[in-house]
């Protein structure tokens, strides 16, 4: 399959056009795990928990929204999601002057769940991922609600294209980019951008052992899902990858590595010990690839972690996190 990749000229385009409705998040020198490695490798962390909702979400919420007629707006927007999705799908529709019903997992973290109240959606809660997008559809199809997809079509990819165009505007050079892949949305596209602006640069996707759908497409050629989604990273958690956002990965992304969770938790608590950073699982995975799997072969270059989201309360924090006392 074919796809048509978002120019450098139309996510510029989006980021001038949604202004303030996005902040511009730090590109921040990592100093505690370059000294935690001590291996030459210089390390920058690109802090998307810090953007509007907690994750880089809100950019492909907002790109979608944007491209709706008013009549479409009128009649309000659904999303599936375990939490990050649907708090950003919330937000871009209150702040376009529409309405959200979001199906969330029974697994929800209670905090993403009363956000996406707070911006004043609909909830509707289902036990099963797989369950949640039939019921999503169902709404679609009988409210008349545009579907939001979480992590497929070329507005995603431009939405989240603007995070790989704030790295290069921040970071002159750097040798490798560490991206926590789920449905491939967020790497999409960073790594068009990245790949068109930064071209030597090696672009790397993590994925958590349990939730390796990319994994799975890229042995296949073509986009494969999993049974069940069996990791802590449940923002990564995606049933399956899709046509396009597989595509743009294909097209730009060198390699896929995976972490466990027992790596994810670490990391939590390495991130926490060491920058006083509380992390869901999903954010800690850069850092967990390059302080693991990619610390040998990394060192001594010039990396950028994404640092996803953090949306993640403190009981659900303190039960995943593993602190080193050493």
């Amino acid at each position: 399959m074919t796809v048509t990749a978002p120019t450098i000229e139309s996510v510029r385009a989006l980021r001038k056009a949604l202004g303030d409705s996005i902040w511009t998040t730090p590109l921040m020198r990592c100093a505690a795990i370059e000294l935690a490695l001590d291996n030459g490798t210089r390390v920058w962390g690109k802090l998307e928990f810090l953007q509007r909702t907690g994750t880089f979400k809100a950019r492909g919420a907002l790109a979608n929204l944007r491209a709706l007629t008013r009549e479409q707006l009128g009649r309000g927007v659904t999303a599936v999601s375990a939490g990050n999705h649907a708090i950003a799908t919330a937000f871009a529709a209150r702040a376009l002057g529409s309405t959200a019903k979001v199906v969330m997992i029974g697994s929800a973290n209670p905090y993403r769940v009363k956000a996406c109240k707070a911006y004043g959606a609909e909830v509707v809660m289902v036990d099963d991922v797989h369950d949640a997008f039939d019921v999503a559809k169902a709404i679609e199809r009988e409210e008349g609600r545009y579907f939001v997809h979480p992590f497929e079509g070329p507005e995603v990819a431009t939405g989240t294209g603007t995070v790989g165009l704030e790295i290069c505007e921040q970071l002159d050079e750097f040798d490798a980019l560490i991206v926590p892949i789920g449905g491939g949305g967020l790497m999409a596209g960073i790594a068009n951008v990245v790949r068109q602006l930064r071209p030597s640069v090696e672009i790397i996707g993590v994925e958590p052992c349990g939730a390796n759908s990319m994994r799975l497409s890229f042995d296949a050629g073509e986009p494969r899902g999993i049974d069940r989604v069996r990791t802590i990273a449940d923002s990564l958690g995606a049933p399956y990858a899709m046509p396009y956002s597989f595509e743009l990965c294909r097209a730009s992304v060198n390699r896929l590595v995976e972490v466990d969770d027992l790596e994810l938790r670490k990391s939590m608590g390495f991130l926490f010990q060491r920058m006083k950073l509380a992390v869901e699982p999903a954010c800690a995975a850069s850092t967990a690839t390059l302080t693991g799997i990619l610390r040998e072969e990394l060192a001594g270059k010039r990396v950028v972690l994404v640092f996803c989201g953090s949306n993640i309360d403190w009981a659900t924090f303190s039960e995943q996190v593993i602190v080193d006392d050493g």
